[in-house]
Order: structure tokens, then C-alpha cells, then sequence
């Protein structure tokens, strides 16, 4: 069987994502108001929440009674 190439990203999902939503900004904000950027802006709405999930799905949340 053939073994696959797994390598990791050099940076974490978070600066991934936070980086993604920046430039879709960035993007939308040098275009003309209309559908191409509607969507842009929409990209990076959607980053910001995968971000938001992200860090809530990866804190430690609530500890039991010790």
C-alpha cells in the first residue's frame, strides 16, 4: 500500500483564517459596489465565523468540581 505525504501547515487554523478574512477585505474594498464584491465581503463574513467557531470548539470550556 502506498503510504501518503502528510505534512502539516506551517501556521495554525486561526492565523489561517484570520489571514484569509483580511485580504477577502482587503480585496472588497478596492472593487466597485456590486455582486463580486457582495460576495468577497461574504467570504470573509464566513471566515470570521470559522474563526469564531474554531476558538470555541478548541478552548479548554467549563472544569468539573475537584
Amino acid at each position: 500500500m502506498k503510504k501518503r505525504n502528510r505534512t502539516r501547515p506551517a501556521q495554525s487554523l486561526q492565523e489561517r483564517l484570520t489571514r484569509f478574512t483580511q485580504s477577502a477585505r482587503a480585496a472588497a474594498n478596492n472593487l466597485p459596489v456590486g455582486a463580486e464584491r457582495h460576495a468577497l465581503l461574504q467570504k470573509a463574513r464566513d471566515g470570521e465565523a470559522a474563526a469564531a467557531m474554531e476558538r470555541l470548539l478548541s478552548s479548554p470550556g467549563p472544569q468539573g468540581p475537584k
